[in-house]
């Protein structure tokens, strides 16, 4: 069973009188372990999938399904539950809390799950040790650089061990070994937990370490070969 199927997805936005066609007709299967990147031009669409993906937008028409469970019309109280529990995000804003430290700001997402305090503790710890970031637990994010913010959401979304992590341009702005050490984190979150990965990014080091590539241009998935062609 595919951790995340989608079928048919359309989506349009209006812009004054116009209506602006986002993805037509989007069809993506992501399985348990499964890194997968979206690629493409900006204005292709990528965002706009990664959100009815992770349940933060609603499609106009078309079925989305996370391990066999129907989403798209569930009422929002339950679509909220499952983005707590099953989902993690990583957006390129870093979406941090500023007055909360990076502890605080990663324990959260735990907190908010009911996890108890002493397993609150392990896992935050663990997850920003391997992100790099144990020694800055007790600073708030507007003392921490780009790239140190990027690894806090990054490891806020890990933490809770999702089903389903959506990313957009998790790599964008860290250095190469920074880079490194995040997509080993994620491939390995991938291998030994089974989540499944959905990333939007235009960095060929995340493309390369991706299972499969799809690039999404004008509302539409293009054929996996010339995907990878254009990646």
């Amino acid at each position: 069973m595919p951790v995340l199927r989608l079928r048919g997805i359309h989506k349009s936005y209006r812009l004054g009188a116009h209506e602006v066609p986002a993805l037509r007709g989007v069809d993506l299967e992501l399985q348990r372990g499964e890194m997968l990147a979206l690629t493409g031009p900006s204005g292709g669409g990528k965002s706009t999938l990664l959100n009815i993906a992770g349940l933060i937008d609603r499609a106009d028409a078309g079925y989305v399904e996370l391990r066999g469970r129907a989403l798209a019309a569930l009422p929002e109280r339950e679509a909220t539950l499952i983005r707590r529990d099953a989902i993690g995000f990583v957006f390129q804003g870093f979406n941090l809390v500023p007055v909360m430290t990076v502890w605080d700001n990663v324990d959260y997402a735990l907190l908010l799950a009911g996890v108890p305090a002493p397993q609150r503790r392990e896992r935050v710890q663990a997850v920003l040790q391997a992100v790099g970031l144990a020694a800055h637990a007790q600073h708030r994010p507007d003392a921490l650089s780009g790239g140190q913010r990027q690894r806090v959401a990054i490891a806020r979304a890990l933490v809770k061990r999702p089903t389903l992590v959506i990313a957009d341009e998790p790599t964008a702005s860290l250095d190469s070994d920074t880079a490194d050490q995040v997509l080993a984190l994620m491939r390995e979150q991938a291998e030994r937990a089974g989540a499944a990965f959905l990333l939007a990014t235009h960095d060929e080091r995340l493309l390369a370490r991706c299972d499969r590539v799809l690039r999404l241009r004008d509302g539409r998935i293009l054929p996996e070969n010339a995907a990878l062609q254009a990646a």
